[in-house]
């Protein structure tokens, strides 16, 4: 990366930790400092990253987003996006989160996996059949997210930016952790969201990449084209089953996940 290329990335990620730190409605970042390439995008995702690792922990594991070719309509891009997760930000069993902390929480539905062995960085792609070998366990997972109230409707113009902000994420909460998954349809697999009791969204395992395989294959790939890889431990959440919700305070979301089971979480 050249000097000035360097500075910009620094001056975005620090720019990204302001805004989240003041709990600022989401705006555009300046011109000046914008990625203006999908790999300036993740260079500043790995800066800010970095720099958030100071109060949220080390980096425990990875997210896809848009992984629905509509999602990716919306926003322009013709690929998916990763994110990053953080140690302190991931909640095993049911949890609970204040609305207070976010300026707009955001809540999806997904498949966790849990590595069980490494996939490290290669030039030949990982098949789906050696990803779900590499996988030790899977659940069924809330991605806690803040998107600060950003308007979707220019999204289609801001796709950088988004990659630049680790795709919003701000946690996940995991469920019990299934070691026999491997007997189950994941791709048939019924999602079902309950708001306070009521059925809020339904969705399948196929609607995230046609198959949640799929969407973890596709962040092995990722990974290994950035010259890393997946670790054994790390924590992947493989894109929403369903549409996001909004929750707001007193709200409390339950996410079955088929035969893998079900998660709650409780916002204060």
């Amino acid at each position: 990366m050249r000097p000035g290329d360097a500075r910009r990335v620094q001056k975005a990620a620090r720019w990204l930790v302001r805004q989240h730190l003041a709990r600022l409605p989401s705006a555009r970042m300046p011109a000046a400092i914008a990625p203006r390439s999908l790999t300036q995008a993740y260079a500043v995702q790995d800066t800010f990253v970095a720099l958030k690792a100071e109060q949220c922990g080390a980096v425990v594991g990875h997210k896809i987003a848009l992984s629905s070719p509509q999602m990716r309509a919306m926003v322009g891009l013709q690929t998916p996006i990763a994110g990053q997760l953080h140690a302190r930000q991931v909640v095993a069993g049911d949890a609970e989160v204040r609305a207070a902390q976010y300026g707009r929480l955001v809540v999806e539905f997904e498949i966790g996996f849990r590595m069980a062995a490494d996939l490290p960085p290669r030039r030949t792609p990982y098949t789906q059949e050696e990803v779900a070998a590499a996988v030790g366990a899977a659940m069924p997972a809330f991605e806690v997210a803040d998107d600060r109230g950003a308007d979707y409707a220019t999204l289609a113009t801001r796709a950088l930016e988004l990659t630049a902000d680790n795709a919003w994420n701000e946690g996940a909460v995991l469920g019990a952790p299934v070691a026999d998954w491997r007997r189950f349809d994941l791709a048939a697999l019924r999602g079902r969201a309950f708001a306070n009791g009521t059925l809020v969204g339904e969705g399948h395992g196929a609607d995230s990449m046609g198959h949640p395989l799929a969407a973890l294959q596709w962040v092995a790939n990722h990974l290994a084209g950035r010259r890393r890889g997946l670790r054994r431990g790390d924590l992947v959440i493989s894109g929403s089953l369903l549409t996001s919700k909004f929750p707001k305070a007193g709200d409390t979301l339950r996410f079955e996940a088929g035969e893998l089971g079900a998660v709650e979480l409780r916002v204060t």
